[in-house]
C-alpha cells in the first residue's frame, strides 16, 4: 500500500508543476511574449540580379530602393507587395546596370502592424525580352 500511495503522491505533484508551467507558456503566448512575427528582423530579399538596398513601410506604402545588377538595362513596370491588398503600383521607370531609384508603393497598412510578404518586380530588358519577373520576400515593422 505505501508503494502505491508513493507513486500517486509522485505523479500529482509532477501533475501540477506540469500544469503551471503550460499555463505559464499559455499566457506568454496569449499575450504576445512567445509570437514568431515580432522577432523576425526586417528585410527585402529579391532574386539574384536586383538588389533591394533599402526599404521602408509605413501607413501611406511601401518604398523599396533597387540596385540593378543584372548586367543589363531594364526598365521597372511594375511592382506588386502580394500579400497586401491594393499594394500594386506600376512604373516606367529605366534602371541601367549598377544604377538604382526608388519605388513607392501605395497602399493603406495599419501602423504598428509587421508586414510578411512577398514582393515581385516586373521590368522588360532593354532591346530585349519584355514581361520578365523577380521576386523574393519582404518583411517591414510598419511606422
Amino acid at each position: 500500500m505505501k508503494k502505491g500511495q508513493a507513486a500517486m503522491e509522485f505523479l500529482m505533484t509532477y501533475g501540477w508543476a506540469i500544469l503551471v508551467v503550460l499555463i505559464a507558456i499559455g499566457a506568454l503566448a496569449y499575450f504576445g511574449v512567445l509570437s514568431p512575427d515580432k522577432l523576425l528582423p526586417n528585410q527585402c530579399r529579391l532574386a539574384q540580379g536586383l538588389y533591394c538596398k533599402s526599404h521602408k513601410a509605413d501607413t501611406a506604402g511601401v518604398s523599396v530602393l533597387i540596385v540593378n545588377s543584372l548586367g543589363k538595362d531594364i526598365t521597372v513596370t511594375g511592382i506588386n507587395i502580394t500579400d497586401q491588398s491594393g499594394c500594386d503600383a506600376s512604373f516606367s521607370t529605366a534602371l541601367a546596370n549598377d544604377q538604382q531609384a526608388q519605388f513607392d508603393v501605395a497602399c493603406t497598412i495599419t501602423a504598428g502592424t509587421k508586414i510578411k510578404s512577398d514582393i515581385a518586380v516586373t521590368y522588360d530588358e532593354t532591346g530585349g525580352l519584355s514581361g520578365l519577373k523577380n521576386s523574393g520576400n519582404f518583411i517591414a515593422q510598419v511606422e
